[in-house]
């Protein structure tokens, strides 16, 4: 190769390139190691247990029925605390609504901090079909085979925290496919444009 511009720009590119692939190969054979559900059975509990609620029924209401509720995965044990926001700026609509959430904790546990930090906000302005953009992003994010389930989602959750504490508002949910897109990118897997992080 050239010892010129051109060709260390390639040979940069072939180095950058070759790192990727022996990221991706040591994460395959980690395994997949996809975040491990909630139980079926502890989920339907919860589920049970929110039956005397009336709903809609906030976070914090949750929270101060069944927070202390545990529930486990093949890999650690969760509260229900740790998963649903103590806070009043999200409302669920049934028990199943929040079956649905903490099936999935690391997604959860995102939702949570992003909720908790909003309502921290004087004039929150975090509606449902962002709340929903937001949930549907780290589900996606959590989707990708070839990432760590847990360590991209909190890391845009811990972006998303950031920008809120920073600029003293929820960012777009645009902005949140972004940043979850570049997350991708960055760790060697690709966003087609037809994905709904591909923005």
């Amino acid at each position: 190769m050239a010892d010129d511009e051109s060709g260390r720009e390639r040979q940069a590119a072939d180095d950058d390139r070759r790192r990727r692939e022996r990221d991706v190969e040591a994460e395959l054979e980690r395994g997949d190691e996809a975040e491990p559900p909630i139980d079926d059975a502890a989920a339907e509990a919860l589920e049970g247990a929110l039956e005397p609620l009336t709903f809609p029924a906030t976070g914090r209401e949750i929270v101060a029925a069944v927070g202390k509720r545990e529930l486990e995965t093949d890999s650690r044990v969760y509260t229900v605390a740790d998963l649903v926001p103590d806070a009043d700026l999200e409302a669920f609509d049934t028990p199943a609504t929040v079956r649905e959430r903490v099936r999935r904790p690391a997604v959860a546990a995102a939702m949570k901090r992003v909720v908790e930090a909003a309502a921290a906000l004087e004039n929150a302005d975090f509606g449902r079909s962002q709340h929903e953009a937001f949930e549907r992003t780290f589900r996606a994010l959590s989707d990708v085979n070839e990432l760590d389930d847990e360590e991209g989602v909190r890391a845009v959750a811990d972006w998303v925290v950031d920008r809120i504490a920073e600029g003293e508002s929820v960012p777009g949910s645009r902005d949140v496919r972004r940043r979850a897109a570049k997350h991708c990118r960055e760790h060697g897997y690709e966003v087609r444009d037809d994905e709904w992080l591909g923005v």
